[in-house]
């Protein structure tokens, strides 16, 4: 047998494997490290944009609290304070504004808050919508950038009569050519100047209708022309019916369009109960006549009236019937007749019926006939009022019932549970009303974030305390 020579086994440099592995272990490792160092950076970063982001919402709400500070003071004027003790604790060394700093606030993880805020009429005249501007600043314990939010508010006397007809419950036109529009009797909003009564010449697109309700034809339009805009407690569409001829559009739009643009959904409003007012003389049985010209008067009355009536002077005039009973019954050739440059205000919790010739006010200002029905929810108050040529008068009726029967012009504003329109009339809702009212509460009609460069500079001054 022959012998193979015997190969010798190859082998490697030990020490230069082991380097190579060393250099790879180690490239591998400052990778893991730039990536743990990159991800815990990141995480820092996210965690930081993350506190950040929790109490920027808590910057807008201390922000809205400096707001609600201030509409606290005015309506605290509003209600009788004195503006010293209203305005307590702020700055209103100028006479005009008032400024104040909020400080006492502390937030989790030992952050402090502040908001300041600034009033640019702390004692407004009628005709003022004041402004309110206010910036809370949070500041961080390891962080030198503090978050910031600046808010800016107008103020403007809040009315029951801020729309044309406002429903509880359902508004309804039963007539085929009735119409809705506005005008503005006191455009000055000087109540000592002349009021303008309502004409072609002075009308609006603005007229306004609406209710809370969510159910279907809860603001059952029909075949009516809605001249201004539509508001249903629904948020959508849904509780408005419109008929085939039916409009709710701008002046000059063809009948039949229902502008959505003119339709507001999601409408809420308040419906506060009231009260009859306290004193007055007690009377007896009421002749033709009640009151004396110029003159200032209240009166209590407990039967029926149910002949003709001619107001004159300022009449407050309490109906102290029953729930359930009937406090005016006109009917036939009898009606209720304002003098010229008279005022009647009626209050009552019973059931009025003014028709026949109905209510006759001559004079340009709705608000010179008032109607206040203080029955309670679940009564069954119902009012009916016709109009003789020209319907003018305000209706405050939250828990009652409404029936506007006639085909001339109505114009004013109502408020009621329930507001059935018949016949043919025309609603021309008084602008003014808007705003109408003695010792009303303040509440917001704009509000806006200020979020531009510009508009921030434009505040730094205002929000300074």
């Amino acid at each position: 047998m022959i012998a193979l020579p015997v190969r010798p086994r190859p082998t490697f440099p030990r020490q230069h494997g082991r380097g190579s592995i060393l250099i790879v272990a180690m490239l591998i490792s400052a990778v893991i490290a730039l990536s743990l160092g990159s991800y815990i950076a990141l995480s820092r970063s996210s965690l930081a944009l993350a506190n950040r982001s929790f109490y920027l919402t808590g910057a807008m709400n201390i922000a809205e609290t400096g707001i609600e500070e201030a509409l606290w003071s005015f309506n605290q004027a509003t209600a009788g304070v004195a503006l010293a003790t209203a305005w307590q604790g702020w700055d209103i060394s100028d006479g005009v504004t008032a400024k104040r700093t909020f400080t006492d606030f502390t937030l989790s993880g030992n952050h402090q808050a502040a908001v300041q805020v600034y009033v640019d009429h702390y004692n407004p005249d009628a005709s003022t919508q004041p402004i309110v501007v206010a910036q809370s600043t949070i500041t961080f314990p390891n962080d030198a950038r503090p978050l910031r939010k600046t808010i800016e508010v107008k103020l403007r006397r809040r009315s029951k009569f801020a729309m044309g007809l406002v429903a509880k419950n359902q508004i309804a036109f039963n007539g085929n050519n009735a119409s809705v529009d506005s005008w503005n009797s006191d455009p000055d909003n000087n109540p000592g100047t002349a009021a303008i009564p309502y004409s072609a010449g002075v009308k609006n697109d603005h007229g306004s209708v609406g209710s809370t309700s969510v159910a279907v034809g809860s603001v059952a339009v029909n075949n009516a022309d809605i001249w201004g805009f539509a508001s249903v407690g629904s948020s959508s569409a849904g509780a408005l019916s419109v008929g085939t001829n039916g409009t709710i559009a701008a002046f000059g739009s063809p009948v039949g369009t229902v502008d959505t643009t003119r339709v507001a959904t999601d409408f809420t409003a308040n419906f506060d109960p009231v009260t009859d007012p306290a004193g007055g003389s007690t009377i007896g049985p009421i002749g033709a006549t009640l009151g004396s010209a110029g003159v200032t008067a209240t009166y209590r009355f407990g039967g029926t009236i149910n002949s003709g009536l001619t107001v004159y002077g300022h009449v407050t005039l309490i109906l102290t019937a029953l729930p359930g009973t009937t406090a005016i019954n006109l009917t036939g050739s009898d009606g209720l007749t304002l003098a010229a440059n008279s005022t009647l205000v009626i209050s009552t919790a019973a059931d009025v019926k003014i028709a026949g010739n109905g209510l006759l006010n001559p004079n340009a200002s709705p608000a010179t006939f008032q109607l206040w029905a203080t029955g309670v929810a679940g009564a069954g108050q119902d009012l009916q009022i016709a109009g003789n040529g020209a319907l003018k008068g305000i209706v405050y009726a939250p828990n009652a019932n409404v029936k506007i029967n006639g085909n001339g012009e109505v114009m004013g504003s109502i408020v009621a549970n329930n507001i059935t329109v018949v016949g043919n009339a025309a609603f021309h809702y008084d602008e003014s009303l808007a705003t109408w009212g003695a010792n009303n509460p303040y509440g917001v009609v704009r509000w806006r974030e200020l979020l531009s460069a510009a508009d921030r500079a434009a505040s730094a001054g205002l929000a300074s305390p």
